[in-house]
């Protein structure tokens, strides 16, 4: 069991209100919240559902207020922080031991002679929540009082107290509730074991006022939100009995409370032994193909490949790396896939998508995964670019990135590496050539080729379109106007895998090695800093070049990691290696790299407050955790020592306990003790560390 909290920890209220769990389903909905059972965050709840999957995410049900009534005495199971500040009830003080299991998030309650467990997850594929209680112990029936505490808002905003006419009728297994007319109903359902004599719902219509979101206060927002008590359910549970609470946009969801479980973990295990499988499948093909290059196969079997055992923590990773997989639906791919960029409020974004595939479908083994993310974002290329983003609320997608394009380039060789599938690259190739012939006549933003040196310029007043992408009205804090580095790495690296795609299919490819040859010659040594021993993070900008330390020239080194589309790097041996050492010195902390060198008289250490300083800091001295994968794999082919390069990998192993419980963090601060920062969950973060620990075993 790799997540682990024991009492000492739980009834620790600064460590239960800052650890978050979260249970997600496969369609953009989440359920998620603390293991003090206390709300911090306006994104804390046991259903917020995705209505038009994966967005519009809505929340539904908030919380379950349980007081478990025993031998006369009242115990909380519950806690509130309210506007002034009182914890009340304290009900952590109950809580035994936390785990997850999988992914699902387990509470073991422990008072007088008791032992109650309570476990939640949702249903793959269903905006269904199971909050499932356990009386594992005690001496006589336990009475569970449970107040359902239900909203209606966009995942974004806060509710305060209002006119609802709020809705309540009963419905097979249970009721149903709307807040008012035009909502979504809200199912809140029952096990088929529980009957009316030992279970009493009680309609209510009660505010209850004053909540205080306390990271929504550190982080500038509206920290005060009202939630409306609909429901109260009173229970008489046995000794080894079980109640199931079901909460659902659907009308006849599963109710067997033990059914669903069972098929949950039995979920989550294929999600692992998928994993296992593929990972054996490659140490055995990375033998034979090491045999015959040696000729050592001459009258000998070919032994199986013992691979080295995978970690827990790196099993509890790829559970993560799962939850970010959801649906999204097309004419053409009524079964397509997108990856969610960070729970709890990004969308899914073009650049994340394709930064994240490598590490969260490929190391995985989920190849049909993959494949149709790669084509169901082949239908939105416009004018040459990739969405940056699909809005929450619906409508066009937008096309603010210049990277987004270039990463899909190497999220189809990654793709295409593991499974040798021709038929989608001979179905991709027409798109690809498109992108590189819309970026070299010229596309939006200014996005052009420059002849002379045949990098790529980008960028206008006001825009942001790089990954560095903060802008607080018309602010944008890191512009980046010009030939940026990590463009220009991602561009080399676009034609390279260009020209071998066009030599596997038989087409003409001279035009992309002849342009790959001019950036090789001509167009990155003008990168090189020789006063300052690194590289600059752009050239050709409006006020010349830019020599700010940032961590983007490590991709000029990391592109494209070692395997049969490795080519000749843009950078000399030297150069890699004084880049390698200044990225090191300077910006590498345990769990990412910093966004700009602390020496930097723009940098910030903290990341906090409102919009303006939390997005005046995001890109000027955040540790992102991301940044860590192309580290590690800039490490591992110029150092070649596996060892030191998996060690690097370590604190993140730590990070599962610190944040958002089994995930791994958005960002972090730059000043120690590098405090996890941002969503508590994010795609990129999680698929770098498992892509970078894949290709290091």
């Amino acid at each position: 069991m790799v997540i682990n909290f024991k009492r000492e920890k739980c009834n620790n209220f600064k460590v239960a209100e800052s650890r978050e769990w979260l249970v997600t389903n496969g369609i953009g909905g989440y359920a998620s919240g603390t293991i003090a059972n206390l709300l911090t965050r306006r994104y804390h709840g046991l259903l917020i559902a995705a209505l038009q999957p994966p967005l519009k995410r809505t929340l539904l049900l908030t919380k379950l207020d349980e007081t478990a009534r025993y031998k006369n005495q009242n115990y909380p199971l519950y806690c509130n922080r309210w506007a002034d500040g009182a914890i009340n009830p304290e009900g952590y003080k109950q809580i035994e031991n936390f785990h997850l299991e999988g992914t699902i998030a387990v509470w073991k309650f422990t008072f007088a002679d008791i032992v109650l467990e309570k476990r939640i997850w949702m249903e793959q594929g269903e905006n269904t929540t199971y909050i499932h209680y356990n009386l594992r112990s005690g001496s006589q029936p336990l009475n569970l009082v449970i107040k359902a505490l239900i909203n209606y808002r966009d995942h974004h905003y806060n509710t305060y107290a209002n006119n609802w006419q709020t809705s309540i009728n009963e419905t097979n297994k249970g009721i149903y509730i709307q807040p008012f007319t035009a909502a979504a109903p809200l199912y809140l359902l029952t096990d088929p074991q529980i009957d009316n004599r030992t279970l009493i719902c009680t309609p209510a219509n009660n505010w209850y006022y004053g909540f205080n979101l306390a990271i929504e206060k550190y982080r500038g927002q509206q920290e005060i939100e009202d939630h409306l008590n609909s429901i109260t359910f009173n229970s008489q549970l046995e000794v080894g009995k079980s109640l199931t609470i079901v909460a659902s946009t659907k009308e006849n969801p599963t109710t067997n409370g033990e059914q669903a479980l069972a098929s949950r973990l039995d979920y989550e295990k294929q999600i692992i032994q998928k994993f296992t499988t593929t990972k054996k499948s490659q140490a055995e093909q990375k033998k034979l193909t090491y045999q015959r290059s040696t000729k050592s196969t001459q009258n000998k079997p070919i032994s199986s490949a013992k691979a080295k055992p995978t970690p827990e923590w790196i099993k509890q990773l790829v559970l993560a790396a799962n939850q970010f997989i959801v649906d999204r639906r097309s004419p053409k791919h009524p079964d397509g896939k997108t990856i969610i960029a960070g729970y709890h409020w990004f969308e899914d974004w073009g650049r994340d998508t394709m930064i994240s595939l490598p590490g969260l479908a490929i190391c995985s083994g989920q190849f049909n995964v993959a494949r149709s993310i790669l084509q169901t974002f082949a239908e939105y290329v416009d004018q040459g670019m990739l969405p940056n983003r699909f809005p929450d609320s619906g409508g066009t997608p937008d096309y603010n990135t210049v990277d987004a394009t270039l990463w899909y380039f190497e999220a189809i060789r990654a793709y295409h590496e593991a499974t040798e599938d021709d038929k989608l690259l001979a179905e991709l190739f027409p798109v690809l050539a498109e992108i590189i012939d819309w970026y070299r006549r010229g596309t939006r933003y200014n996005i052009q080729l420059d002849p002379d040196d045949g990098l790529i310029y980008a960028g206008e007043a006001g825009s942001q379109i790089t990954w560095m992408d903060a802008k607080v009205g018309d602010w944008a804090v890191t512009q980046r106007i010009g030939k940026p580095i990590e463009i220009s790495a991602l561009w080399y690296n676009a034609l390279q895998i260009m020209y071998r795609f066009a030599q596997k299919l038989r087409k003409n490819n001279q035009e992309y090695r002849m342009l790959a040859r001019l950036i090789k010659e001509k167009g990155f040594a003008r990168f090189w800093n020789q006063q300052s021993g690194y590289c600059y993070d752009v050239i050709d900008t409006p006020n010349g070049n830019d020599a700010s330390l940032r961590p983007n020239q490590i991709f000029a080194l990391s592109l494209p990691p070692r395997g049969k589309y490795s080519y000749t790097p843009p950078l000399t041996a030297e150069q890699e290696k004084k880049v390698m050492d200044i990225c090191t010195s300077k910006l590498l902390t345990p769990y990412g790299l910093r966004s700009l060198a602390s020496d930097d008289p723009e940098y910030k250490g903290v990341y906090g407050g409102d919009i303006y300083q939390r997005d005046g800091a995001y890109h000027q001295g955040t540790v992102w955790g991301w940044l860590i994968g192309a580290y590690v794999t800039a490490h591992l082919r110029i150092y070649n020592d596996p060892a030191k390069a998996e060690e690097l990998l370590k604190p993140m192993a730590e990070h599962l306990m610190l944040h958002g419980i089994g995930n791994i963090s958005e960002i972090f601060d730059g000043n120690e003790p590098i405090t996890p920062r941002g969503c508590i969950a994010q795609a990129w973060s999680v698929a770098e560390v498992l892509r970078a620990w894949s290709m290091i075993n």
